[in-house]
C-alpha cells in the first residue's frame, strides 16, 4: 500500500495540481472531466483551504521546497483574499480575481481554513499563519457557538441564514454531522500544533457531542440531519463519514492524549467500521449512502479515499485483518476504476455500480481538491502499512 500510494501521490496527484496554478492567486477554481480548465471561474474557498493543507502536508511528510512554495501560493491567497478582516471568518467563494463573490460564512468553511493554516503553520513555522487560525478559532466559539452546538451559515455580517450549503435529500438542516466532525479536524489540527487549553477544551465538547449527538448505538452509525436543537431530521446513512469520522476522532484522542477517550472511541468507532463493511462494502468498492430504503450505489471518489484510511485505522486499532482485507480491496478499485489514467487526468469525482465515470461530473470544483484523496495517500505514507 504505501509503495502504490507514494508513487500515486507524487507521479500522479501532485502533477496535477501543480499544473493548476494561477499566477494570479490560488489556484483554478474549475476543470470539467474533459479536463478543460476554466481560468475564469469562481474559486471555492473551502478548495483554496484544502490545497494548502495538502502542500503543507505534502512537505511536512515528502519535503520538497517545492510543496511548501505551492502552500505558501494558496496560504497568500487565503489570508489576502478570502479572510474577511472587517468581520471575521471567511468568505464562501471568490472570483477569478480573488474578489468575495459569495460572501457568506459557514462554519464549515471556517474550519478548513483553521485546518489548513495550522497545518501550514507547522511546516513554514509563518507565526502570522497561525494567529490567523486563532482568530478564526475565536470567531467560530463568539459567533457560531449556543447551547446545544454550533451554528452553521450565516451572512458577511454573521447573522443566520439558510443553511442551503450543506443541507440535501430535500431536507433543510439547522446542525449537520458534517460540520461538527469537520470542526473536530481543525480543532484537532490547532491544539496538536499550538497546544491552546480553549481549544482542548472546545475540542471535547465536539467529541462529547459526537458521542451523545451524532452517534447511534442502537445502529452503529452516525446522524447525518439536525434541527437548532441538535435533534434528528431525516433518515440518511452517510458511509464515507461513518468511516471518515472513525479515524479522525481516533486521532483527536490521540492528540488529546486522554488514555480513558481513547478506549471510549476505539470502541465505538471499530463498531462503526464493522457496520460499514458489513452494509456499505459491496462489489469490491462503498456504495455511497442509504436514504429511507433506498441505498445509492455510485461510488464517489472521497468515500473510496476514506474508507482506506478508516479500515487501514480500524486494522491498526483492532490487529483484525478483515480491515486490512477491505482497506486493500478499496485501494485496489481506486486504482483500477477512479483513477483517471487519461494524461493529465486526476480521479474521476463518481463511478456507476457499472465500474464506468459518471462523465458529467466535474474534475476540479468547489468541493473537488487534492484533499481526500492526498491525504488517503499521504497517511497511508506515515502509517508505514503495506
Amino acid at each position: 500500500m504505501v509503495n502504490t500510494c507514494k508513487k500515486e501521490l507524487t507521479e500522479h496527484i501532485l502533477p496535477f495540481w501543480k499544473s493548476l496554478y494561477d499566477e494570479r492567486g490560488g489556484f483554478y477554481g474549475y476543470v470539467d472531466n474533459e479536463h478543460n480548465v476554466q481560468k475564469d471561474a469562481d474559486k471555492g474557498v473551502i478548495l483554496n483551504s484544502r490545497t494548502l493543507w495538502f502542500y503543507s502536508n505534502c512537505f511536512l511528510t515528502l519535503g520538497g521546497e517545492d510543496n511548501l512554495a505551492m502552500a505558501r501560493h494558496a496560504y497568500e491567497y487565503l489570508k489576502n483574499h478570502c479572510y474577511d478582516e472587517e468581520f471575521g471568518g471567511v468568505y464562501w467563494m471568490t472570483d477569478c480575481m480573488g474578489e468575495p463573490s459569495d460572501t457568506m460564512k459557514h462554519t464549515y468553511n471556517c474550519a478548513f481554513a483553521i485546518y489548513a493554516l495550522s497545518s501550514y503553520y507547522d511546516a513554514s513555522k509563518d507565526e502570522e499563519a497561525i494567529e490567523l487560525a486563532e482568530k478564526i478559532f475565536d470567531t467560530i466559539e463568539s459567533r457560531t457557538r449556543d447551547e446545544y452546538g454550533y451554528g452553521e451559515a450565516y451572512s458577511r455580517d454573521w447573522k443566520p441564514v439558510a443553511n442551503d450549503a450543506l443541507s440535501e435529500n430535500g431536507l433543510m438542516a439547522d446542525k449537520t454531522m458534517n460540520t461538527v466532525l469537520h470542526l473536530i479536524e481543525a480543532y484537532t489540527e490547532l491544539y496538536r500544533v499550538k497546544k491552546n487549553e480553549r481549544v482542548a477544551k472546545s475540542l471535547r465538547y465536539l467529541l462529547d457531542i459526537m458521542s451523545e449527538k451524532v452517534f447511534d448505538p442502537a445502529t452503529y452509525q452516525l446522524k447525518v440531519f439536525f434541527n437548532e436543537k441538535m435533534e434528528l431530521i431525516g433518515d440518511i446513512h452517510s458511509y464515507g463519514h461513518d468511516i471518515e469520522a472513525t479515524w479522525l476522532t481516533d486521532r483527536a484522542c490521540e492528540i488529546l492524549g486522554d488514555e480513558e477517550l481513547k478506549e471510549y472511541f476505539r470502541r465505538m468507532n471499530l463498531c462503526i467500521c464493522d457496520n460499514i463493511k458489513k452494509l456499505a462494502f459491496d462489489n469490491g468498492a462503498l456504495n455511497n449512502e442509504r436514504e429511507n430504503d433506498h441505498i445509492d450505489k455510485k461510488r464517489v471518489w472521497w468515500v473510496q479515499a476514506e474508507g482506506v484510511v478508516g479500515f487501514t485505522n480500524a486494522y491498526q486499532q483492532s490487529g483484525d485483518e478483515d480491515f486490512l482485507t477491505t482497506a486493500r480491496a478499496l485501494l485496489d478499485y481506486i486504482m483500477k476504476y477512479v483513477r483517471d489514467s487519461r494524461e493529465g487526468g486526476e480521479w474521476f469525482a463518481e463511478v456507476g455500480y457499472d465500474n464506468k465515470p459518471m462523465t458529467k461530473v466535474e474534475m476540479v470544483g468547489p468541493w473537488k481538491c487534492p484533499y481526500h484523496n492526498g491525504r488517503m495517500c499521504l497517511e497511508i505514507i506515515n502509517r508505514g502499512i503495506d
